[in-house]
């Protein structure tokens, strides 16, 4: 799985902000606006991956043990999809 095309994430004024690009801006309307880790986790699907590889990378950079970090990549990929963002 992995973010669709056509949304960029940029930082403004220290946020991180993701928005609709090109034509996905006809079909998405609005912004998303990630903390920390979310940003992290978005950087992470930006590639063809999965739910696992991201906790891997989630527990290597952050202290959290894989229980913590696969709830919270889960809960990530759940919103994503609630909101039709992932190819899979």
């Amino acid at each position: 799985m992995k973010i669709k095309k056509g949304f960029a994430k940029r930082e403004i004024a220290g946020s991180n902000i993701v928005v609709p690009v090109g034509k996905t801006s006809l079909d998405f309307n609005g912004m998303i606006t990630l903390n920390e880790s979310g940003s992290f986790f978005w950087d992470c699907l930006c590639i063809d991956t999965t739910i696992d590889e991201v906790v891997k990378k989630v527990t290597d950079e952050y202290e959290v043990d894989d229980a913590t970090a696969r709830k919270d990549v889960e809960a990530f990929v759940k919103m994503l999809e609630d909101n039709n963002l992932l190819e899979k």
